[in-house]
């Protein structure tokens, strides 16, 4: 089945909603957990399911996501395997950018006709979730579908952010509605099974993960001279009517990663005893880059459902319900509460810490006596003595050179230096 199959990775569009996190990074390749990237979510999911033939889509801040990819997916020379980046270029046939998911696939059809697959996977690059794609991919071929959707059960009160689908009893699609008001809801329920119910889970949602007869693909991505752009609002809806599009019910953890909320979310939700996404299963590894970097080392803290990744080196008073990145520092004195850290890209030298501190700069992390909560600190921040951040819905949204607030969260930007004494 490896062989029968063929992955794409749409990156996704600039990334609006997760600025200011994708300012300077495409957002496949924002940091999650601490020492992963985006991609490396669809990425592991594919390789898990041995399906070792992987496209990623982008045009935006791409650069970031090429060094990831070439620095982490090689394969063997005796495998057939690739992870290879398809960033939006200009043709004779086409001088334009991707123009939505579909004409992105579209723009890439003459990188993938060289590839021979029965089946084509599309997978958005900005979900968090673990699932067995060859699953998916058998029940696609034993029931005859051409295209298969993967759905999860949602409730009333997530129904309206979602294209929620109607199926019927052989489990086909028979209709679709993109983001439904609450009052048509009743009109959408399916049976999602009693488990799901009784959850309140009526409703199937779109994951965005699509299963293509190869042929059919690329008869609808080239019919009416390409006119569609987009999957889920154009080639999906007109496909229900004319072709078998079945339904492909998953119930495990699944998170779009579509705004700062979900994402700090998501983050913070790895340190519960019991994280809904388990990063500690082996049969289901997470793949990344493999860094040869020192283990954490901890002095006088204490420590509370919090994760610490490589490299680090704490000194804090208390960290609680953190997600401490590579490569971070903390100084003496320090409480940081729900926060991700994300660390830093390099050491400083011992040289580079002692000038730093001669001149009153602050060195990349946090310093010392610092009061921080609810915030996403992002790659390389400098942050002085006595700085007191606390995040939460008391803070209008705004958008500052050193830091944003979006839905009562502050985002402190990439190489952002903040002065001793600073409070927010």
């Amino acid at each position: 089945m490896a062989k029968s199959t063929v992955a794409i990775i749409l990156g996704g569009g600039a990334g609006t909603r997760l600025y200011p996190l994708t300012a300077t990074r495409s957002k496949p390749a924002v940091p999650i957990a601490g020492k992963y990237r985006l991609v490396d979510i669809p990425i592991s999911n594919c390789i898990n399911s041995n399906i070792n033939r992987i496209w990623v889509l982008t045009q935006f801040n791409s650069a970031s996501l090429n060094k990831h990819i070439k620095n982490t997916y090689q394969f063997s020379n005796f495998s057939s395997g690739f992870v290879d980046i398809l960033a939006a270029e200009q043709t004779p046939d086409n001088p334009g950018w991707f123009q939505g998911t579909a004409d992105a696939v579209r723009q890439s059809l003459r990188h993938i006709d060289q590839h021979e697959s029965e089946y084509v996977l599309i997978l958005s690059g900005d979900q968090l979730y673990q699932m067995d794609f060859q699953e998916m991919i058998n029940r696609h071929r034993d029931s005859g579908a051409d295209i298969s959707i993967a759905t999860i059960p949602v409730a009333d009160r997530e129904a309206p952010e979602f294209g929620i689908m109607k199926v019927n009893e052989e489990g086909n699609i028979a209709s679709f509605v993109e983001k439904p008001k609450r009052d048509v809801l009743p009109e959408w329920v399916s049976d999602t099974g009693e488990e799901m119910q009784r959850q309140g889970r009526n409703y199937l949602a779109s994951m965005g993960i699509y299963v293509f007869n190869r042929k059919l693909l690329f008869d609808l991505l080239l019919e009416d001279s390409g006119k569609a752009t987009d999957f889920g609002k154009e080639i999906i809806p007109n496909s229900i009517d004319r072709y078998k599009v079945a339904s492909y019910q998953y119930d495990g953890y699944w998170t779009d990663i579509g705004n700062i909320y979900s994402f700090f979310e998501a983050n913070l939700a790895l340190t519960d005893d019991i994280p809904p996404f388990n990063l500690y299963d082996k049969s289901q590894i997470i793949y990344t880059r493999a860094r040869m970097l020192p283990p954490a080392k901890i002095s006088g803290t204490t420590l509370e459902r919090t994760i610490i990744a490589e490299a680090s080196i704490i000194n804090a008073s208390r960290i609680e319900n953190s997600v401490i990145g590579i490569r971070s520092r903390i100084g003496h004195g320090t409480t940081i509460v729900s926060c991700y850290m994300m660390g830093a890209d390099y050491f400083e030298t011992i040289d580079e810490l002692a000038r730093a501190r001669a001149e009153g700069r602050p060195t990349i992390g946090v310093g010392e006596r610092c009061y921080i909560k609810n915030c996403i600190i992002d790659k390389n921040c400098r942050i002085g003595n006595d700085v007191r951040i606390i995040g939460g819905p008391h803070l209008d949204a705004t958008d500052h050179a050193l830091y944003t607030v979006k839905d009562g969260i502050v985002v402190l930007k990439k190489n952002a230096v903040i002065p001793n004494g600073f409070q927010l």
